[in-house]
This record gives structure tokens, C-alpha cells and sequence, in this order.
């Protein structure tokens, strides 16, 4: 059982500066406004020999119960109650105020133990304040600069001395969320905190070992503000982990959370909604759009999803053109089913309306669901595993030379500037998404309408809908190129 420790404080006293710099590197979002951090965050921290768990959460402020902060606190108590230990961070720059008293009886009441840490306390200024911490009665402060690294040394005795020992292993990427009962496990290298581990463009074939097909398939939830993605991830992990509410934009990072589903393990990510780009302005909305990018960036399946009562408008088919170009395997999920008055018929005009509107992506599976209510979240969760598997198939290069044979026989290459154009055979060098090498003459006069045709002849022969494909045209090399003419004559001469 790994060590768990939550940072908790008002709101701008860098609470997120302190998780990245235990975690060593910026995961959560940092900016001067207050509020930043919504959701909390886990990652895998380190402090000297200390290996833990480290749960970044929303500023606590006082709030109306149906108030968006009240939300926010409800999530920072929540994890309050899963940590071991507590940082709890005040401002020394600012000294203590009345929240800061307020909190710290409700950290006493938890019975959890408590290591009071000043933040920006570098300085003199800074010192001075530190000091005022002595009145909130949790002992001596621990005065830190979190933006520069100073006092981490203290803290690691402070947290050595609250937690007893024997002191846990390193939390493994399988460990993170047993404590809360579910099956443990997260990504490699720290964490959910660890945001994106690698690249995902690793093939899992038949010569793939076990404990890399035993990944979690990795989700990113895009789609554009208040679509439903934070009540749909809820819906689907059984509980309120992400903060939700009729306001848009609720959502800033890309909060990873793990989910068993029918035996096969998943990461889930939260994302921000992405608005158009002229309509963003504020930093901190850049960065939180930046997040989501990269999300999708490091997904393996990538579910968008569309309001369904505004559905395909023309930022949905924009994000859906990204997802393709950045090859990630993508389905549509149609949210806020429950709310649509569905006449017969109506999940069949929408895979015509989807083929009709990306046809780069053409079979792209659709799922109409309702986060709210949890309808059709099996059939969408079918469709992820399935067009994973799609997004990872390898086909033999045999079967795709007998494919070539038949498309250049249904419908040949045309001549370009009166010379005919010689397509030889094709071979897939990579999956993720499946990619494929047509080796060819002229390669740059290939035209764009006879390489669609190829790519959806593909798509129909090896039943591959919805999946992005990548074909590549490469030109054979040529042998008599850099040869002169004078001595292949003089050479045949001799020959002869």
C-alpha cells in the first residue's frame, strides 16, 4: 500500500507549483489567477528517499452549497479522506487570514496527519510570515519556496516524522488507485500525474509481450464546452471524480482517471472544451485547450463528443479533422440522448450523416448516449474496444499485393503527361494507425482523387472503418540513374 498525501490551502497559495515540483515535471497547470485547479490531480512523487503519491486539489473557499466552489471543496475533501498525510499550504507573503483558520479545524477534525507548509517564503518578507503559521496550532511550519525548490530538505524530515515507518515501496504504475478499492493500476512513469507517457505508437502484435498488451487502452473525451464529458467519465467510473455543473468550461486539465470496464482496463481523460480559436482569449484558456491538444496527441482512442442537440456543427467536424490528422482511432458519441425526442431510424441517419460529413474517417462508429442517465454507454465502450483493435491490425503484405492486383485491374492508374503510371507492391510498415508503403513510379504525380481511391478500397477490403489511414507513395530506386550513356554503349560494345 503506497503513502498518499493530499495538498490542500486556499486558493493561489501553489498548491500546483508544489505538485509539480514533487512530481518533477509540470503536469498541472500553473497561472497567477486564483482557482486555477477544479478536479484534483494524482502523480507519483519523490522527496528524498520517499516515494508517494501526490494528490493536487481545488483551492478551499468558503461557499454555498449549490455554488460551483462548494463542488470543488466536495472534491478536495474527498481527497483529503484517501491521503495519509496532509500538506496544508497558507501564503507566507500574505500571513494567515480568517480561511486559513477556518480550514485548519477542518483538517483537525480529520484526524489526519497535518504538516503545515508556508510557500513563498523566500525573502524576508516571506520569513517573517512563515512565522505567523505557529497560530493555526499545527505545529511548527515548514517554510518552502515551492517556484524555486527551497525548504524541500525540511519538508522531507517533516514528512518522515508524520508518517511512521516502516515506510512504503515506490508506487508503481498498478498501485495508484487501489486505495480507493478499485483495481489498481495507472500509466507508466508516474501515475495519472504522468499525463503522457509516451507516443503510442508502439504495435502490439503477435510478437508484443504480455505486459505491454496488458496496457490500459488510454481515452481522451474531447468535444466542445458543456458537451457532457465530465458527467459521462462520472457515469462511467460509478462516481463523482470530476467536478460537473451547468456552467461551461468547468474543466481546465486533463484529468487521467482509471476505469474497468468488462474485464479490460482503460485510462480516461477529462479535457477542456475546445472552442474555436478565435474566440480564445484568456491565457489560462490557452492552456488548458494546449492540455486537451496534448491529450489527444497521446490517446490511443479518441471519443468525441457531440452535443445531441446541436450535433455536427461546424467545430465538432473541425476537431474530428484533427483527431484524423493526428491518427488517432476515433468514435463519435453522441451525448444528451436522453433529451432528443428520437424518431426510428435515427442512429442510422446519423452513421449517414458521419459518413457523409467526414469522409476521411468514413465507418466511423457512432454511439448515442447520455452521460446523465448512463444509456448506450455499453454500446460505447463496444465500439472503443473495437476500433482499437481496428487501429492496431497488421495485415500480411501477401493479402495486400493480391488486394493491389485487383484494384489496378478494377480501376488502373491514369497517365500523367502522356506516361503511364506503374503502381508495383505495397507493404505495412506500421499499425497505430495502420500505415502502408506503395512502392510506385513518379510518386509525386500520383493524384490525390486516385490515392482516395486506394485509401477507401483499402478501408473496404480490410475492414477498416472509422480507422485513419496512412499511404505513403514511394518511388522505387532506379538503377541506370547517374550512369552515362557513353560507357553503358562502350561497355555493350565490349560485350559484344
Amino acid at each position: 500500500m503506497s503513502l498518499t498525501v493530499a495538498i490542500v490551502g486556499r486558493p493561489n497559495v501553489g498548491k500546483s507549483t508544489l505538485f509539480n515540483r514533487l512530481a518533477g515535471r509540470r503536469i498541472a497547470l500553473v497561472d497567477d489567477t486564483p482557482g486555477v485547479t477544479r478536479d484534483r490531480r494524482e502523480g507519483a512523487a519523490r522527496l528524498g528517499d520517499l516515494n508517494f503519491t501526490i494528490i493536487d486539489t481545488a483551492g478551499l473557499e468558503e461557499s454555498r452549497p449549490e455554488s460551483l466552489a462548494a463542488r470543488m471543496r466536495a472534491q478536495t475533501e474527498a481527497a483529503i479522506a484517501d491521503a495519509d498525510a496532509v500538506f496544508f499550504l497558507i501564503d507566507a507573503r500574505a500571513g494567515i487570514v480568517p480561511d486559513d483558520r477556518v480550514f485548519a479545524n477542518l483538517l483537525r477534525r480529520s484526524g489526519k496527519p497535518t504538516i503545515l507548509v508556508a510557500n513563498k517564503a523566500e525573502g524576508r518578507n516571506g520569513a517573517a510570515g512563515a512565522y505567523e503559521g505557529f497560530a493555526l496550532g499545527l505545529g511548527e511550519p515548514v517554510a518552502i519556496s515551492a517556484e524555486h525548490g527551497d525548504g524541500l530538505a525540511d519538508l522531507y524530515d517533516a514528512l518522515r516524522a508524520a508518517v511512521p515507518p516502516p515506510y512504503p515501496p515506490p508506487p508503481s504504475s498498478l498501485t495508484l488507485e487501489r486505495k480507493r478499492g478499485r483495481e489498481g493500476w495507472g500509466p507508466e512513469g508516474g501515475g495519472e500525474g504522468a499525463a503522457f507517457p509516451d507516443d503510442g505508437k508502439e504495435a502490439i502484435g503477435p510478437g508484443t509481450s504480455a505486459s505491454a498488451a496488458e496496457k490500459p487502452i488510454r481515452i481522451a473525451v474531447v468535444g466542445r464546452p458543456n458537451a457532457g464529458k465530465s458527467t459521462l467519465i462520472n457515469r462511467l467510473v460509478g462516481e463523482e471524480r470530476l467536478v460537473t455543473g451547468p456552467e461551461a468550461g468547468i474543466t481546465r486539465d486533463a484529468i487521467a482517471v482509471p476505469l474497468a470496464w468488462q474485464g479490460r482496463r482503460f485510462l480516461v481523460y477529462d479535457t477542456a472544451g475546445l472552442r474555436r480559436r478565435s474566440r480564445i482569449e484568456e491565457k489560462l484558456e490557452k492552456l488548458s485547450v494546449a492540455d486537451a491538444l496534448e491529450a489527444i496527441r497521446f490517446a490511443e482512442v479518441v471519443i468525441l463528443l457531440i452535443d445531441a442537440t446541436a450535433a455536427f456543427e461546424e467545430q465538432d467536424l473541425r476537431i474530428a479533422d484533427l483527431i484524423e490528422r493526428e491518427g488517432r482511432a476515433l468514435v463519435l458519441g453522441i451525448n444528451k440522448w436522453d433529451l432528443k425526442d428520437a424518431a426510428p431510424g435515427a442512429i442510422a441517419k446519423l452513421h449517414e450523416r458521419a459518413d457523409h460529413l467526414l469522409p476521411q474517417v468514413k465507418g466511423v462508429p457512432v454511439a448515442a448516449v447520455s452521460g446523465l442517465t448512463g444509456v448506450g454507454l455499453d454500446r460505447l465502450m463496444k465500439a472503443v474496444i473495437e476500433i482499437h483493435a481496428l487501429w492496431n491490425r497488421r495485415i500480411p503484405t501477401s493479402a495486400l499485393n493480391r488486394w493491389l492486383d485487383e484494384a489496378l485491374a478494377a480501376h488502373p492508374p491514369p497517365a500523367v503527361s502522356g506516361r503511364r503510371l506503374k503502381l508495383n507492391y505495397v507493404t505495412q510498415p506500421k499499425t497505430r494507425p495502420p500505415s502502408f508503403v506503395l512502392f510506385c513510379t513518379r510518386a509525386d504525380a500520383v493524384p490525390d482523387s486516385y490515392r482516395r481511391y486506394l485509401v477507401n478500397a483499402l478501408r473496404e477490403a480490410f475492414g477498416l472503418p472509422g480507422v485513419p489511414i496512412r499511404l505513403t507513395m514511394r518511388e522505387k530506386a532506379n538503377p541506370y540513374v547517374g550512369r552515362r550513356v557513353g560507357a553503358s554503349l562502350t561497355r555493350r560494345s565490349r560485350d559484344r
